[in-house]
């Protein structure tokens, strides 16, 4: 069957009116095999996947990167021609956000910390826009990357705290074979800047290997990222945290996410791994 591109939100809402069970994969575009995983648990569980591809200018702030964020279309549905997606919805902006819509999501708590405090907005605009896609799609599940932990809990804190039927589903990160964790950004790197921000996972990796061998210390698995990931860039944050909450531990807990953010060159890159539970028991 032939891949279907609904560009409208009327054309999205006739699609999905034949449709069963589906399951949505929001994405900026600028594909990559992190894309393609979520889009297999979305084809391998649901009875449909549909694919969103939309640069949303909502989650952008003053001076980031919205005007330079990759796009090419054309590849993305190349890439997703042969992985069984039943259909892509690439909307203008006009269609997610007509005219005269001042509609917002607040966040919640979950936001007000790490890439929220260091980009005000950010999530208001992520929230905002999931919330839409969700509600003009009505997906039985939503699938999203591990990669982005922050936004992955805060997506989920609002679908509990407003009641949503579609259910969240994290998926793991994945990763170069030498441990960069997969990124759209990472397209912005040069080979010498590649070679650098491999030290970013190499930390967490420090960190989680002295977790498997008995570290709970948060102080101590900090150290350890900081002392690898600073090779790379100048660190915005290393945050040992509980995941649920994402308070910033001071004590051995049972389980954790340690949670970085870099500048190599011009990229932006954020990490994380998580301690002592997997990211499909996250809801």
């Amino acid at each position: 069957m032939a891949l279907r591109v609904l560009r409208t939100v009327a054309e999205l809402h006739a699609w999905r009116a034949s449709q069963g069970r589906v399951g949505l994969v929001p994405t900026m575009g600028a594909l990559h095999d992190g894309h393609r995983s979520l889009v297999a648990r979305a084809v391998g569980e649901q009875e449909t996947a549909l694919v969103s591809i939309f640069v949303n200018p909502a989650q952008f702030g003053p001076g980031e990167d919205h005007a330079a964020y990759p796009r090419n279309l054309t590849e993305d549905l190349r890439r997703l021609a042969d992985t069984g997606v039943a259909a892509v919805f690439a909307p203008s902006a006009s269609e997610i956000y007509p005219p005269g819509d001042a509609t917002t999501t607040d966040p919640g708590p979950l936001a007000a910390r790490l890439e929220g405090a260091l980009r005000p907005g950010h999530f208001r605009g992520v929230a905002t826009v999931v919330l839409k896609l969700v509600t003009l799609a009505t997906p039985d599940v939503a699938y999203f990357g591990q990669k982005d932990f922050q936004q992955l809990r805060v997506i989920q804190d609002v679908r509990r705290r407003l009641g949503l039927r579609t259910r969240i589903v994290g998926c793991a990160t994945v990763r170069e074979a030498d441990g960069l964790a997969l990124s759209s950004r990472n397209a912005y790197l040069t080979p010498s800047e590649r070679g650098r921000a491999v030290s970013l996972s190499a930390g967490l990796f420090l960190a989680q290997e002295a977790w498997l061998n008995g570290m709970r210390e948060p102080s101590h698995l900090r150290a350890l990222v900081e002392g690898s990931a600073k090779d790379a860039g100048p660190l915005d944050y290393v945050s040992v945290a509980d995941p649920l909450t994402l308070d910033e531990l001071d004590h051995p807990a049972e389980c954790a996410v340690i949670l970085l953010a870099a500048r190599v060159g011009r990229a932006r890159l954020i990490d994380n791994v998580l301690l002592g539970m997997k990211v499909a028991e996250l809801g």
